[in-house]
């Protein structure tokens, strides 16, 4: 299944700028819960798309994309990143930001441990691989996190007849008008 990001460290990249620009430190393993969360929210949202190309794995301290924890392992990678997301993803994680960004990683751990999809990865075995359907359901299912509709701000449309209609914002095609 295609994602929506060309890869996981431009969505860890925006993390961790994102905190830089308010002052936070961002710990290694908030970042991995983070990561989590907006993957596991996006394919509620999306409706089972991937936000990013990325695989997570049950490891005994939580949930983690392995491959984005070890370049981060000793600090910030020196790669080339995606510096502009496409709209739609930013205003997306700004939400998940807002939502999650300022709790504590105990509060963190709780709500990314109690999933269905990280407990029965761990009985399978260390470093079992969550698929992203279980993700997205164990976040339908999860007393500890919040509905995905209080999470995103994406907001319901309706026609003039009351169809519900998604709307995306324009982006203006590459051809030059004439004069």
């Amino acid at each position: 299944m295609p994602a929506d990001v060309s890869n996981a460290f431009d969505i860890a990249f925006w993390f961790a700028d994102t905190a830089l620009n308010e002052n936070e430190y961002l710990q290694p393993q908030k970042l991995q819960r983070l990561l989590f969360i907006a993957q596991s929210y996006y394919c509620i949202v999306q409706k089972g798309r991937k936000l990013m190309p990325a695989v997570f794995v049950a490891d005994e301290t939580g949930p983690m994309e392995p491959n984005v924890y070890m370049a981060f392992s000793r600090g910030r990678p020196d790669i080339d990143a995606e510096i502009f997301l496409p709209y739609e993803v930013e205003e997306f994680l700004s939400d998940i930001w807002r939502w999650f960004g300022h709790m504590p990683i105990e509060r963190l751990d709780t709500i990314t441990k109690e999933t269905s999809a990280f407990k029965n990865a761990l009985k399978r075995g260390p470093r079992a691989e969550m698929t992203l359907k279980e993700m997205g359901v164990s976040f339908l299912e999860n007393c500890e996190a919040p509905a995905a509709s209080q999470v995103t701000s994406q907001k319901v449309l309706r026609t003039q007849s009351g169809k519900p209609v998604q709307v995306k914002a324009w982006v203006p095609g590459a051809k030059k008008m004439r004069l």
